[in-house]
């Protein structure tokens, strides 16, 4: 909170000269008039207050340093309660700057605090932080400014948040088992071939006998990647760079997602996920007051797929001509006719927001079922093969022992 030294006259005459904290210049003045004091002058001591603001950083203590999306849900949740409450903008933020875990979210939230300080709406100050606060975060806000609903739209903003977390939370924890068991398998190839493998053809090499074919192949791979290691792991990891860079230029995030969306099952998966973001991020913009154009304009660039952007543009060129939505989305072939028909009725009945949440849930609970059984049926799968793959080097390993063996009791019994 700032500092201010002011200057006054209380009722008797005397001059009172004193440095205190406010929310801002104007809530000081009009507290000291509430006092009966005629105020002479009023500065704000910004070196003070710069110096607080950098010891309570040095002395706060974080839980981590980068922004979670769970940190953008409780200062959602956080702002939409104390509002609802009747907290003012600045108090509300002053406490939850006292709340965040975060440390590089309450170096933002402090800039944040100090630019509604000094006069600037929230949606201005946020819209400073465009990769923290996107458009939808500043669209949403300005429309609560307008309207006077900034409580209703932040409790849709935490609800939509709440949503997207738990949807990822679902498909991330479908795929992190099978994920753990196959770089556990690859660790295990990694060790055998690093330090097991070449133990044994050394062994075997001092027994000079004749070693079964699988074992041979066995030991030319092992020694294969032993022998180019730091090749091999350097070749992924410039392999992983390269892809990520082209993925990451229009033509190559094209390419990728055609490839996505043409995988059998998988491909339909990757675009029901699109999808429900699409009509997700349509529901809570439409609901708040937001016009469909601007609704448009916004999701397209949020919606995180090129193939689907694109889509979307043609879709508001055609609204904007005085086309309704469901006329463009049938023509484009992206969408299935199941969210065509729901939009329908939406734009029909004059309940597109509602249509459109139902079409997300819809979609986001056909994903999740779809990754868990998913999950569900990899994780055998992956079991086996690691028992196969195991079993495979075991073999390979111990085979020859059981061959000398069987050749030396022969010996020892023709003897």
């Amino acid at each position: 909170m700032p500092r201010f030294h002011y200057v006054a006259k209380d009722s008797n005459g005397k001059n009172i000269t004193e440095e205190t904290e406010a929310f801002d210049k104007a809530s000081l003045i009009q507290s000291l008039q509430q006092k009966g004091y005629f105020i002479l002058s009023v500065e704000e001591q910004a070196a003070t207050s710069t110096h607080i603001a950098t010891t309570e950083e040095s002395t706060k203590k974080f839980t981590h340093s980068g922004i979670k999306l769970l940190d953008m849900l409780n200062f959602a949740n956080q702002l939409a309660t104390m509002l609802d409450s009747g907290i003012t903008i600045l108090r509300a933020l002053e406490v939850i700057v006292d709340q965040v875990e975060s440390k590089n979210f309450y170096a933002i939230l402090q800039k944040v605090n100090a630019d509604v300080e000094q006069g600037s709406s929230l949606s201005e100050a946020l819209s400073r932080f465009p990769k923290v606060f996107d458009q939808l975060w500043v669209s949403l806000i300005e429309v609560g400014e307008a309207s006077g609903t900034m409580p209703m739209v932040l409790k849709k903003l935490a609800f939509y948040l709440e949503q997207k977390a738990a949807f990822r939370a679902t498909v991330t924890s479908a795929v992190m088992y099978p994920a753990v068991l196959f770089v556990v398998c690859l660790g295990a190839i990694a060790f055998f071939a690093l330090f097991i493998g070449p133990r044994f053809e050394s062994i075997f090499n001092t027994m000079n006998v004749e070693l079964p074919l699988i074992t041979k192949v066995l030991l030319s791979t092992f020694r294969f990647i032993k022998e180019k290691f730091l090749m091999l792991v350097m070749s992924v990891v410039i392999g992983i760079f390269l892809f990520r860079k082209y993925s990451k230029t229009p033509m190559g995030r094209a390419h990728v997602e055609q490839f996505l969306f043409g995988l059998p099952v998988i491909g339909n998966i990757a675009k029901l996920i699109v999808i429900e973001r699409f009509t997700s991020q349509m529901s809570i913009l439409v609901d708040s007051g937001v016009p469909i154009l601007y609704a448009l304009d916004i999701t397209q660039r949020l919606v995180d797929n090129s193939i689907c952007a694109g889509v979307i543009n043609d879709i508001k060129e055609s609204v904007r001509q005085g086309e309704l939505l469901v006329a463009p989305m049938q023509r484009s072939k992206f969408f299935p006719s199941m969210c065509i028909q729901m939009i329908s009725v939406g734009e029909e009945t004059g309940e597109l927001s509602k249509m459109l949440t139902h079409v997300a849930t819809y979609y986001q609970q056909t994903v999740e079922t779809f990754m868990k059984r998913l999950g569900t049926l990899i994780e055998p799968f992956m079991l086996v093969f690691m028992g196969g793959v195991i079993g495979v080097i075991v073999l390979a390993m111990f085979l020859p022992m059981f061959n000398i063996a069987q050749l030396g009791g022969a010996g020892g019994a023709r003897h």
